[in-house]
């Protein structure tokens, strides 16, 4: 069996993916994971409210005793009621049912992150400029 030396492989970055290639490309960082760490508990952390439309949602995933959320949104005709936060203490408590210990997420300075400061999070970590001009702040909560 012939193997490419590292040289001979063509890098060439895309403006876009497959949805094959992304899921193999996960699939593969999963297993390495789960291999890695024994943990093979992952499961989605997700809820979706509709009104004809999406109106807002929460999703992310458990895995090892931590959750990790990747999206929160509520759309602007419901912001400002505590839609987000009820979004946020579900997952939270559903986390906990599931044995977690932490929450981790991140926020961008133009998004919520005064609502993760009132809600428990710290703050562990700033990027600047991500996107340029703004900070991408990482919150963590213990459970």
């Amino acid at each position: 069996m012939y193997r490419f030396a590292m040289t001979e492989w063509k890098i060439e970055i895309s403006g876009e993916a497959s949805r094959e290639d992304e899921i193999a490309l996960r699939d593969a960082l999963l297993e390495f994971n789960f291999e890695a760490t024994g943990y093979r508990d992952g499961r989605s952390l997700s809820c979706f409210l509709y009104e004809d439309q999406l109106v807002a949602g929460i999703d992310g995933f458990t895995w090892g005793g931590y959750a990790r959320i990747e999206f929160l949104w509520v759309a602007e005709t419901y912001r400002g009621e505590g839609l987000g936060s009820r979004l946020l203490a579900a997952a939270e408590n559903e986390a906990r049912a599931r044995g977690c210990l932490t929450v981790i997420l991140d926020s961008h300075s133009f998004q919520a992150p005064n609502m993760y400061l009132t809600r428990g999070y710290v703050a562990v970590g700033t990027i600047k400029n991500a996107p340029k001009g703004y900070t991408q702040t990482i919150f963590q909560k213990a459970l």
